[in-house]
């Protein structure tokens, strides 16, 4: 099974179910953001917490093999087209330069990790519209010098 079958079959069974991610992540003692991320395919699983997936959702071993397996992590190359996706797209070319100068700025020559990382998605509710509030945490990394 492949990560694509795998993440059909766990997007089936959580409808079909009624979840959340934020409810399966509640239960299964896991961050919903982590979670979403190792079932749609982009991070891979332990043992134990593909089981608790697998067996949380009345999923088979194959699924849980699948969910273990690391992830070939690559994504479609041209500019996104959902309005969601877009906007994170918009985000780093519109900030990433400012971005890129306040870390450095910050904590000298390096980048963010990717890998040492976690990510929050939080509501905050506001009478003029309610706001999303993303939280990446990630390890600085300075590049070496030789």
């Amino acid at each position: 099974m492949d990560k694509q079958q795998m993440t059909d079959l766990i997007v089936t069974a959580k409808a079909k179910r009624g979840l959340t991610w934020e409810k399966m992540g509640e239960d299964l003692g896991m961050s919903p953001v982590w979670l979403a991320s190792a079932c749609l395919g982009m991070n891979g699983a332990p043992p134990e917490k593909a089981m608790a997936i697998t067996e949380y959702l009345g999923l088979d071993q194959g699924v849980a093999r699948a969910l273990e397996a690391f992830p070939t992590k690559i994504w479609d190359q041209t500019v996104p087209t959902d309005p969601l996706i877009y906007r994170f797209y918009e985000i780093a070319g519109v900030y990433g330069t400012t971005l890129k100068e306040v870390i450095q700025e910050k904590f000298g020559d390096g980048i963010m990790s990717a890998i040492d990382f976690t990510m929050e998605v939080d509501k905050q509710e506001d009478p003029k519209g309610d706001r999303v509030v993303v939280t990446m945490n990630g390890k600085f990394l300075p590049y070496k010098h030789w």
